[in-house]
């Protein structure tokens, strides 16, 4: 009998070790999936795509219009370390390695301490197994309390790398047109120069006029699925992101549609000449109506009406004596 119980007992502390252990995916797991539902849920997924020349792995300086940080690139054709780019930008970028390769609370202690934890869940114990009575109780609480705070820390992680949805001006807009200004150049809507960091290639009005141009036209011919637009519009590497995003709405049988867009406020964050190409880096603040319709039924499934503000760092890059192309879109934090 002794036996028999011994085991039961041990079968018993296996199974609670297992409902532990998948206890413990299911909560990184579901916050996680939340959240890329929810920045994949807009056309792009909510990323930062593009090039911006040696200044690719570079945050482009704030201003008024976005105080904040724009988000590193998701996408980009340039590669740390590539000719031209700059030694900082290329330590920086290898530095980065993935969510617990980095220093600090996640660079290994962390990352022991809950794989022990798992493996020791799974076989019945815990990361403090052996103990009793209250020791056992406090030791699941430090496991609880582990837990919430590597789901915080991840929940951090994911979002750095990845905007929110809400936070997404999702690429290009049906019948959007030139967007709509309220004061132009110099006033307090439209485009000012809002960033106090020097800019070595002059932008004037009639550039200012190209990006709101830019601006609207790449919004209508995303909303129109006229790729061959786009590649008027934008660079080839752009145009590859944007053909890539239409064929996974067509794949759903969604169509994304931007109408209403206006722009609310825009100024200058950076600009400057590498060789023949010049390159011009804005924060837009837009207001726009961003919604998803099932294809053929036109029956909304995500989105609404109602228009919503989004804010992003737009870079534009020309050839010497060519049109301005949008070169990159980076998000906001």
């Amino acid at each position: 009998m002794a036996g028999i119980e011994e085991k039961d007992m041990n079968f018993s502390q296996r199974t609670r070790g297992i409902v532990r252990a998948i206890a413990v995916v299911v909560s990184l797991a579901v916050p996680l999936a939340m959240a890329i539902s929810s920045a994949d849920a807009r056309v792009g997924g909510g990323s930062s795509s593009g090039s911006r020349g040696s200044r690719t792995f570079s945050a482009p300086p704030s201003t008024t219009t976005a105080p904040g940080t724009a988000q590193p690139m998701n996408r980009t054709f340039t590669q740390p370390g590539s000719p031209g780019m700059g030694a900082p930008a290329a330590a920086g970028a290898a530095a980065k390695g993935g969510f617990f390769n980095r220093p600090g609370l996640l660079g290994g202690l962390a990352a022991g301490f809950l794989g022990a934890g798992l493996l020791g869940m799974l076989f019945g114990g815990g990361m403090f197994s052996g103990l009793g009575g209250l020791s056992s109780i406090f030791g699941l609480i430090l496991q609880i309390g582990l837990i919430l705070i590597v789901v915080k820390l991840a929940m951090s992680w994911w979002q750095r790398r990845h905007t929110p949805a809400n936070a997404y001006a999702s690429g290009p807009a049906a019948n959007a047109g030139p967007p709509q200004t309220g004061g132009g150049f110099g006033s307090g809507m439209g485009f000012g120069l809002g960033s106090s960091q020097p800019a070595p290639l002059e932008i004037g009005p009639s550039d200012y006029d190209a990006f709101e141009r830019l601006l609207g036209e790449t919004q209508a011919a995303w909303s129109n699925e006229d790729v061959a637009k786009l590649h008027t519009l934008a660079t080839p590497e752009m145009v590859s992101y944007f053909t890539k995003d239409l064929e996974k709405n067509k794949a759903n049988n969604d169509v994304n549609k931007v109408t209403d867009v206006k722009l609310l406020q825009g100024d200058l964050s950076e600009a400057w000449r590498e060789g023949e190409t010049d390159y011009a880096t804005v924060a837009m603040k837009i207001s726009l109506v961003d919604k998803t319709l099932e294809r053929g039924t036109n029956r909304v499934v995500d989105g609404s009406d109602t228009p919503i503000e989004v804010t992003e760092v737009w870079t534009f890059a020309r050839q010497r004596g060519a049109n301005w192309e949008v070169s990159a879109i980076q998000q906001t934090t």
